[in-house]
């Protein structure tokens, strides 16, 4: 499978990583818009190096992109890719507003391509686990959730980027660029949402868009939730989830599983409660470590491409934290409930 990058940044660098662990999966080629990163990253990976986007899209043998640019480009660039007949897994989230995401799903179907979103917390063991426990009704009936991302970025974060913290190319702040990986999976371990109610400000950086977010979700099944996120959470603590049913709490603290309080479930030892040493990085920087998790997601989609089903999240589901993330920026602005559409 030869696949090419779109970006050349930490996300990209974490891409290339994840497909050089892939027996049989290469890095065919690498864009950015200025030439020098774009070689910098592709001399690594022994590819060629564009920064014209239609040269980079033009490059052969290529059978697939992985989209790392800023998330307002995602849909522009997933076009662009799928218009050439190249199958097209995007980092999350997958667009910036459901029209985009519209857009580019509607585009894929039209070419008969693959399309899909990078939700790598899916594939993390424990998290897994608590799916099938969740899907077995094993925690009972739902009745309330709890999630924190409460996590710290310095200053010169958004202050180095042209695009971080941006309407036109963030497209929102810690909800829908760090937030949106816990959104995703509050909707698919509890079903989709009916309406939210929320507020969001900028309370530590000079950025356009939210650094602090607070939100209360009703679900379709009845059950509650709140929702915090947060890049202004001096020094980053990791993501906790809380799941509570008719049956007991199930918690996530990082990505570790404790089930100590679901009634009927035994645990084996192979999960639960663990205690680490530091907080994990990705609640105080953007650059991730260990890759294995990405090497799922990439794995799974390459052979969603060669036996032609959907990949582990494909464009619908992945439209649907989108939605979520939207209906709550309205809330806020509007100060009042907003119901899902």
């Amino acid at each position: 499978m030869h696949i090419g990058l779109i970006g050349a940044g930490n996300i990209s660098g974490t891409h290339a990583r994840a497909i050089s662990e892939i027996p049989g999966a290469v890095v065919a080629a690498v864009h950015a818009p200025t030439r020098e990163r774009a070689t910098a990253l592709a001399t690594l990976h022994g590819a060629a190096a564009y920064d014209s986007l239609d040269g980079f899209l033009n490059h052969r043998p290529m059978d697939m992109v992985v989209i790392g640019s800023p998330s307002g480009l995602h849909g522009e660039h997933g076009i662009a890719a799928a218009r050439r007949g190249l199958h097209v897994l995007v980092e999350k989230p997958i667009e910036i507003s459901t029209a985009r995401v519209d857009a580019l799903i509607a585009e894929a179907k039209q070419a008969g391509v693959t399309l899909g979103v990078i939700f790598q917390d899916r594939v993390k063991p424990d998290i897994a686990r608590l799916k099938a426990l969740v899907d077995e009704g094993a925690l009972g009936k739902p009745i309330l959730a709890s999630a924190r991302v409460k996590w710290y970025r310095p200053p010169e974060y958004y202050r180095d980027s042209r695009w971080r913290g941006t309407w036109a190319l963030d497209g929102g702040g810690a909800l829908m660029n760090q937030g949106v990986h816990t959104v995703d999976l509050l909707l698919w371990l509890g079903g989709p949402v009916r309406r939210v109610f929320a507020r969001t400000a900028a309370q530590l950086h000079a950025i356009e868009v939210e650094d602090t977010a607070v939100a209360v979700l009703e679900f379709a099944s009845g059950a509650l939730a709140t929702l915090e996120a947060a890049t202004s959470a001096y020094p980053g603590y990791a993501r906790r989830l809380e799941l509570t049913g008719s049956e007991g709490t199930a918690i996530l603290d990082g990505d570790q599983l404790d089930l100590r309080g679901v009634r009927h479930v035994s645990d084996t030892g192979q999960t639960g409660v663990r205690h680490v040493s530091d907080t994990p990085v990705n609640a105080r920087s953007p650059v991730v470590a260990d890759v294995s998790a990405h090497r799922l997601v990439f794995e799974d989609f390459i052979r969603a491409v060669t036996e032609r089903r959907p990949p582990l999240c494909d464009g619908a589901t992945g439209r649907a934290s989108v939605a979520v993330i939207e209906a709550i920026y309205r809330s806020s602005s509007l100060q009042v409930p907003v119901e899902m559409e």
